[in-house]
């Protein structure tokens, strides 16, 4: 019996020792899956490398075996990318595209499907292209401006055709109240292309508009990028405006819609009539001196003038003409609306930038160019969408 049990204990043993060997070996065996298990394989676009990345596109990062859990994009100056992580978590793009001769950090964590999570850090640098397009704004940001002001954006390098309805619908205007208007393409009286955008009716008086430009890293054409987004606000000032009846010699001032005032002066004379339709004042300028040879008159006359309140590019002006001993009487100035100075001073005063003057009952014929000043209103609301590129 004592042998047998001694057998039998002899066997149980060994039972026991296999069975530990074999909780260890799951157990390890569980570690190595763990270790073995891959982590998901992070891919960002543009890459990093030796050359610099191209621009065009916007940054994607793409997880395959897994999913992303957070990423952080940031350009070298330290401002964060603003991006959308898809729903499933396997692809996060940025929402606007890569800027020139930028360096971005991409931080991204994951995991993947087994469970291991991971963490990664990529950096990438974008090339340097040939132009720069920059553009100059006007309003000018924070400025306070009258119920006819367009918002106008002037390119310093040419805008590609093929190009405009890609910038067109990263421009956004919004206002409080809102406002209906739309962009319209237009070449400067420089020469350059431009682009504006304008109300259906005049603006409210006092309304809020900003100007959201979401240009950065758009192509533009020939070459050009645009290096970085553009944002300003303006606000709309009182309603004042002005209407010029030629023949009457007469201008009246409007505010809210009703008369407050009537000037006398003299309109263009019948070889170089005022042009008509509405105009918007564009600048103004307390002293200017009246130069023949920049309206094609050469050196016929050169006149020093007082509170000038300047319509068109070509030189419609509304100003003081002290030389004039018939100013109200006749229409006898080279297309401007002359008056005494202190009647220059009222109306440079009461007209502000952006605001409207109509020009009625002239003789001229000719049509003033968009392009010519901030002449947005010399087209109708038809015709002003037919400038869109998006039509």
């Amino acid at each position: 019996m004592h042998a047998g049990t001694r057998r039998h204990t002899a066997r149980l043993i060994p039972a026991a020792l296999a069975a530990g060997l074999l909780l260890t070996a799951c157990g390890t065996g569980a570690g190595s899956s763990t270790a073995a298990e891959p982590a998901a394989k992070v891919t960002v676009t543009p890459a990093g490398g030796d050359s610099a990345a191209k621009l065009g596109s916007p940054i994607s990062v793409k997880a395959d075996g897994g999913k992303l859990t957070a990423v952080e994009v940031k350009d070298d100056k330290g401002a964060k990318v603003p991006g959308r992580l898809a729903a499933d978590g396997a692809s996060w793009t940025s929402e606007g595209k890569v800027r020139p001769k930028t360096t971005y950090t991409v931080r991204t964590e994951a995991k993947s499907t087994g469970g291991k999570e991971s963490k990664a850090t990529a950096t990438f640098t974008t090339e340097q292209p040939e132009k720069i397009n920059k553009l100059t704004n006007t309003p000018g940001n924070g400025q306070t401006v009258g119920t006819g002001m367009p918002v106008s954006i002037l390119f310093d390098h040419p805008i590609a055709t093929d190009r405009r309805a890609e910038i067109e619908k990263a421009l956004k205007v919004t206002s409080q109240p809102h406002v209906e208007g739309a962009w319209g393409w237009v070449k400067d009286w420089s020469g350059k292309d431009r682009i504006d955008w304008r109300p259906k009716d005049y603006w409210p008086a006092g309304t809020k508009v900003s100007v959201r430009g979401g240009l950065g890293g758009i192509n533009s054409g020939d070459s050009g990028y645009f290096a970085r987004d553009y944002d300003f606000d303006f606000t709309i000032g009182a309603d004042h405006k002005a209407v010029i009846d030629v023949p009457s010699h007469t201008l009246t001032m409007y505010a809210d819609g009703k008369p407050v005032g009537t000037i006398r002066g003299s309109a263009g004379s019948p070889q170089d009539p005022t042009r008509g339709g509405v105009h918007t004042v564009r600048s103004k300028n307390a002293a200017e001196t009246m130069d023949s040879s920049t309206i094609g008159h050469g050196n016929e006359w050169m006149l020093d003038s007082k509170w000038v309140t300047h319509l068109t590019a070509s030189g419609t002006f509304l100003h003081s003409a002290p030389w004039n001993q018939s100013i109200g009487v006749v229409n006898n100035s080279h297309g401007c609306f002359g008056m005494t100075t202190s009647d220059a001073k009222r109306i440079y005063d009461f007209l502000p930038v952006g605001s409207t003057v109509e020009v009625k009952n002239t003789t001229s014929t000719k049509k003033t160019d968009v392009g010519n000043g901030l002449e947005v209103w010399q087209e109708n609301w038809q015709q002003w969408q037919q400038r869109s590129a998006l039509k």
